[in-house]
Formats: C-alpha cells, sequence, structure tokens
C-alpha cells in the first residue's frame, strides 16, 4: 500500500479539520459529495489491480516460471512503489491532484495492456515497476487528500474506510479472473479499459474538488524517523510483511494445485478479510493504544498461519483462515500510519503520507524474496511460514516500542471507549502487563 525526500515538498493551504460530530452530522453528506469521484477512480483502478496481478502470476506458473523469477517480478511492483511515492508529491504540487491521477492512470492502461501483450519474463517485471509506480501515485494522491480531512479522534476510521474501499475492489477485481484465460490478452484488456474508465469521474464531477496546494515544509525520512521512530519501523516491517502475503499469494495457489476460479478465491480472501475487520480493528486503535492493537493482531495473524500449516491447501477452510489472516493483518498499514500521523505537525500530513508509502515499498519489496526462500527450502509450506515469522517481527518490535515509550491503554474514559475497542481491551492489557513485567 503506500514524494521525494530532499526535494521540494508540498502541503494543503488552509485545511479544513472535522469534528467527529460533523462527520457524523450532516456534514458527512458533503464529505461525501466531495470524495465521491475519488473514491469512484480508486474503485474502477483498483479492480484492474486485482484482476490484472493475480492474472500475471497465474501466467507466470502455467509458463513454468522460477521461483526466484517470480519473487523478481513481485518485487519490481514494490520497486516501482518506491519510484512513485518519490516523484507524485512534487507533482501535485505541480499539476495538482487531478491532473496527476488522470495521468497516472492512462500509463498505469498502457503499461497493463502490455502485460497482455508480451510473453516475456524478463519484459513482466520493468512493466510491474511501472504498475507500482502508478498504484503508488494514486494512494499518495488519496492518502494526501483524506489524511486533510482527518484529526486524531477519527483518523482510525477515515482512513479505514478507504482502505476497505481499496481492498473490496481489489478482492472483486481477484475473483474475477474465473472469468478470463490467464494466458490470453483478454483479462488484460478489461483491466486496461477499466483503469481507462477510472479518470472519468475524478475529472468530470464538479462536486469532487481535490484539495489546494502550494509549496510548503517537507520532512526527510530521518526525520520522521526521529519525530515517530515506531511509526517508521512499523510500516517497513507491515510492508515487509505484505509484500510476501500478497506478492507471493497467486503463486502459492498455483503451486498447490487450485483451479483457476479457487485460486481467484484464495488471494481474494486477504482482501475480503481486511474489509471484514478494517473497520473494528481500526476503530479499536482510535481509542486503545495503537501499538497494543498492533501486538494483538500480529499475533492473532501468527497463530492463524500456525492453524494453516495443520491442514491442506486445497480445503476450504484454508480459504477462510487466508480470510481472517487478511483480516488481521491489513489493518496494520492503518494502524501504523495512524499512529505516524498522531504525531506530526498538519503542514507535514502530505510529506508523511509520501513518505509512508516509500517506506512501506521498501518493506515490501523485500517480503516476496523471504517468502522465495522459505518456499525453495522448505517448499510450499514456506508461504505460510512467512506469515508466522513476519508478522512476529512487527510484535516483537512494537512490544518493544512499548516498553522504551510508555503512553496511557486507553485515550479517553471507559464510558466513551468505542464496542470494538473493548473487545480489544483485554488482549491490549495483557500486552501492557507484559510490558510492565520486562520494563520491572
Amino acid at each position: 500500500m503506500l514524494a521525494a525526500t530532499h526535494t521540494i515538498l508540498f502541503r494543503i493551504v488552509e485545511p479544513v479539520h472535522p469534528t467527529e460530530s460533523e462527520l457524523i452530522g450532516s456534514p458527512r453528506r458533503n464529505l461525501a459529495l466531495a470524495t465521491w469521484g475519488l473514491f469512484s477512480g480508486l474503485i474502477m483502478l483498483l479492480l484492474a489491480g486485482g484482476l490484472f496481478s493475480t492474472l500475471l502470476g497465474v501466467r507466470a506458473e502455467l509458463r513454468g516460471v522460477p521461483t526466484i523469477v517470480s519473487s523478481l517480478i513481485s518485487a519490481s511492483y514494490y520497486a516501482g512503489f518506491l519510484a512513485g511515492s518519490r516523484i507524485t508529491l512534487r507533482s501535485l504540487g505541480q499539476v495538482g491532484h487531478i491532473r496527476v491521477f488522470a495521468a497516472l492512470a492512462s500509463l498505469l492502461s498502457a503499461a497493463i495492456l502490455s502485460l497482455g501483450l508480451i510473453d516475456s519474463p524478463i519484459a513482466w517485471a520493468p512493466l510491474r515497476f511501472v504498475t507500482g509506480l502508478c498504484l503508488a501515485g494514486q494512494y499518495v494522491v488519496a492518502e494526501s487528500w483524506l489524511n486533510d480531512l482527518a484529526t486524531n479522534e477519527n483518523r482510525g476510521r477515515l482512513l479505514a474506510i478507504y482502505l476497505v474501499i481499496t481492498a473490496g475492489a481489489f478482492g472483486i477485481g481477484q475473483i474475477s479472473i474465473f472469468a478470463v484465460d490467464a494466458r490470453l490478452i483478454g483479462g488484460f484488456a478489461i483491466a486496461s479499459v477499466l483503469t481507462s474508465l477510472a479518470v472519468v469521474p475524478v475529472t468530470l464531477s464538479e462536486k469532487a474538488v481535490a484539495p489546494t496546494v502550494s509549496a510548503g515544509e517537507h520532512i526527510s525520512l530521518r526525520e520522521l524517523a526521529k519525530v515517530v521512530p515506531t511509526g517508521v519501523g512499523a510500516i517497513v516491517l507491515v510492508g515487509f510483511a505484505h509484500g510476501a502475503l500478497i506478492g507471493m499469494a497467486a503463486i502459492f495457489a498455483t503451486r498447490v494445485g487450485l483451479s483457476v476460479a479457487r485460486i481467484g478465491l484464495f488471494v481474494a480472501a486477504l482482501q475480503f478479510g481486511g474489509v471484514v475487520l478494517m473497520w473494528p480493528v481500526s476503530a479499536a486503535s482510535d481509542d486503545v493504544d495503537r501499538r497494543a492493537v498492533g501486538v494483538a493482531v500480529s499475533v492473532g495473524a501468527m497463530v492463524v498461519g500456525g492453524l494453516l500449516l495443520l491442514g491442506p491447501a486445497t480445503s476450504p477452510m484454508a480459504t477462510f483462515l487466508m480470510a481472517v489472516v487478511g483480516g488481521l493483518s491489513y489493518p496494520l498499514y492503518s494502524i501504523a500510519g495512524s499512529y505516524t500521523n498522531d504525531w506530526i505537525e498538519p503542514e507535514h500530513v502530505n510529506a508523511a503520507a509520501s513518505q509512508l508509502v516509500t517506506l512501506y515499498g521498501i518493506g515490501a519489496m523485500a517480503g516476496p524474496f523471504a517468502t522465495a526462500g522459505m518456499m525453495v527450502v522448505i517448499g510450499p509450506s514456506g508461504y505460510y511460514w512467512s506469515i508466522i515469522v513476519l508478522h512476529g517481527l512487527i510484535a516483537v518490535f512494537l512490544l518493544y516500542r512499548m516498553v522504551v515509550w510508555r503512553a496511557p491503554l486507553t485515550t479517553r474514559p471507559w464510558s466513551d471507549v468505542s464496542i470494538p475497542a473493548r473487545a480489544f481491551f483485554i488482549p491490549a492489557t495483557i500486552v501492557a502487563m507484559t510490558r510492565r513485567r520486562r520494563s520491572s
């Protein structure tokens, strides 16, 4: 998931920060009118992204592409993330959100169509790089836009809505693979058409007015790490885990013998699990120490990864457990991003959004190689082991940060704590007790 660090960066002028009550009352309608074009465009983009990325993974396996080459193709996508996040914010200040969105969508459409036309794994890697660049840029556009509307009290929920929409669209795109042949160009052409159509609502909606941008302050990775070391470290590790989890899912599913339709369902289960649990987990992190919630869901993902090792990958239960993994893992991006934005100044929101995508891309680029190595040494079950190990790293890091930087477990009185947060209170308390024991 998600600007240059030593060049001119930009911020939004005169930001509007609605309160919690404003988001719940009638102004919510105004917020929907202001963002529906962006969300509509993102839905079409992510439908296309889910379809073509799964198609490419299946095509690679059908052609017998070696595991290390497949991991290189997946890593190229995340390398594009790095480039895209560094380029986009600079372009926002020069031409604005809507024009950047349109330009990136056009380039993405061409890259997707080229992937369908060219039957060479060597050529797929640079094209995957381009798709990563374009999607990272779209995420920077969307997240800088939405972060300007958020406050510390509602940021987790607002970003959760965004992530639910994008994850749901991506998952539907993955399931759609059953209707196309991965060896033919048809599926890639459909994805290209969807990407082209994504420009329409963003550019033609009268109400969907993007924020105004002007030259402003920047924040480098080093500065961000000094201000929020927890957020920087967490987002890299989350990217590491997600790069492995998402980048190698279709390859693993094809290798264990699932049918094309089942492959789409297997990889989409991650997205749909994220859709189901994104809101409650993110809402809980608004009321309970975000780090404690992160530890709880990371440990949960490890446990589910262990359960996956106990049964056949071809069973319906494996698909269900993958949905649980996605539901526990995907909110970690929202948690790390929200925690980071809790600690930075408003004028750094745009720059921080871009830097978070950069950091996520750094981790995600390494993820496929870690999983590929485990699959080569252990076999296909190495994919499940990567889930356990990489989420274990997240849990250990967040627990360590809770020890060295203490904070209240809840951020508001118990009577005001949301139901999702109360559900996480017991595991979060256990985490806090562990922290106290280790520090004593």
